[in-house]
């Protein structure tokens, strides 16, 4: 590559600024991040005349101003010649000596074009503009080694992007796979033999969930009685056409707000303010609990001080929680400390000792899409309200039977998790694998 001619970018591109008078909201285009290249814009509303749009052609080099650095540039498709776009999205014709593939592979290699942060200027929203950009160095070979270089590029990427596409694949399936694994666990299907070996006591929790449901029912009101929790709204009885699955034996139909007191949170208004927030008691928000996929949550980002106290609410260590708003509603997770927490988050209070809160886990992890698609059924941020969660059914195993039922589980999911790390480092190598295909395709053109 040292033989190659350098030449400065404004010597072989030249910003075509074509003004489309009556450009179509239907024909425009927009560039991709992370080197995912120019395609169709998907159809907007916008004010006629709010910005300025310019006709783009096939074959210009194009690259948007506030991502540049982060891979948002590409050749523009035939299928998308007389397209437009604004002068966020600057085109350039590209000179005779020079292939517009060239361009791009050159940025691609080696992840140049990260190093172009380095012309984002401006305050607030940081643009990489025309006049600095121009300033960058390529390396030039003749025509006909371009046109060599390119057309290996182009051969050696089919098996890397084979090899990226059975990556995704591999990774859906595990996806499936981990539901599949949650979903018969709370069928009962994980422990079919297990029940066999160990049938049913009838009066006692351990071996019998109508005993269990019972203990817990009586428990309940113990805590109501000691205002420990308050009395809930009667649920409705279960219907027939409610129940997705036949029950396993000795297992019995309940609704979540039979085994719990489901209340939400509370932040105290105005958001920020210095006289409730920066103390030194933890205060939950839903980012806190959907950071990873772990059962427990260890660490908080946001504290509030005492006088905070009377507009959330306060909960012991070893709470399960469930996230109720916004588009990561249905996440659950384990507190392991005390603390307070926002109205994006529900939790479960008085819950028996005779229930694997774990097993509760893996269930409202089973339902965590159902749980999404049920709060987005009203118009506006899909909402979990308290209702929706109790009134939820679930298939109670006896207390045995549920500790089975979580060892299992995580058995299982142990093993999936090794295989998506497997599949994560073959992604990487992908990644290698195509950046070893340009850098090998650049340095054997030389």
């Amino acid at each position: 590559m040292s033989s190659w001619e350098y030449v400065f970018l404004n010597e072989l591109l030249s910003e075509s600024k074509i003004i489309d008078d009556n450009p179509d909201p239907n024909r425009k285009i927009r560039v991709r991040l992370n080197c995912n290249g120019v395609e169709k814009r998907p159809l907007m509303s916008e004010k006629k005349g709010a910005t300025k749009n310019y006709i783009r052609k096939s074959g210009q080099f194009i690259y948007g101003k506030q991502n540049f650095h982060k891979g948002a540039f590409g050749v523009i498709p035939i299928e998308l010649d007389g397209f437009s776009s604004s002068g966020d999205l600057p085109a350039f014709d590209v000179d005779s000596r020079c292939l517009p593939e060239w361009i791009n592979y050159w940025f691609k290699t080696d992840n140049r074009y990260l190093n172009l942060a380095k012309h984002a200027k401006g305050v607030g929203s940081q643009r990489v503009n025309v006049k600095s950009f121009l300033q960058e160095k390529i390396a030039l070979p003749s025509l006909k080694q371009q046109s060599q270089i390119i057309d290996k590029i182009n051969k050696r990427k089919l098996t890397a992007e084979s090899f990226k596409t059975e990556q995704a694949t591999q990774a859906t399936l595990l996806s499936q796979l981990r539901q599949a694994i949650l979903q018969e666990a709370i069928e009962g299907k994980l422990t079919a033999g297990w029940r066999k070996e160990n049938p049913i006591r009838k009066g006692d929790p351990d071996y019998d969930a109508e005993a269990l449901l019972e203990k817990i029912k009586a428990e309940k009101e113990k805590l109501i009685k000691e205002g420990k929790i308050k009395k809930q709204k009667p649920l409705a009885p279960i219907k027939l056409e409610e129940v997705p699955f036949d029950l396993p034996e000795g297992w019995v139909w309940t609704r979540l707000g039979g085994i719990s007191s489901i209340v939400r949170g509370g932040s105290p208004r105005p958001a920020g303010s210095k006289q409730y927030y920066d103390g030194d008691i933890p205060f939950l928000k839903v980012a806190d609990l959907t950071a990873d996929s772990s059962i427990y949550l260890h660490t908080h980002t946001y504290t509030i001080k005492k006088a905070g106290l009377y507009k959330t609410r306060y909960v012991d260590a070893d709470t399960l929680m469930l996230t109720n708003s916004g588009a990561t509603l249905g996440i659950p997770k384990i507190c392991k400390f005390p603390t307070t927490f926002n109205d994006g988050i529900a939790a479960f209070l008085g819950l028996s000792d005779a229930l694997d809160k774990i097993f509760l886990f893996y269930f409202l992890k089973s339902k965590s899409s159902w749980f999404l698609a049920e709060a987005a059924r009203g118009q506006g941020q899909p909402n979990l309200n308290t209702d929706i969660i109790g009134n939820t059914i679930i298939a109670l195993p006896p207390t045995s039977e549920q500790q089975i039922i979580t060892d299992r589980v995580e058995k299982l999911l142990s093993m999936v998790d090794e295989l998506e790390k497997q599949v994560s480092e073959r992604k990487e190598q992908s990644e290698q694998l195509m950046q070893a295909v340009l850098r090998e395709a650049f340095e054997g053109g030389n």
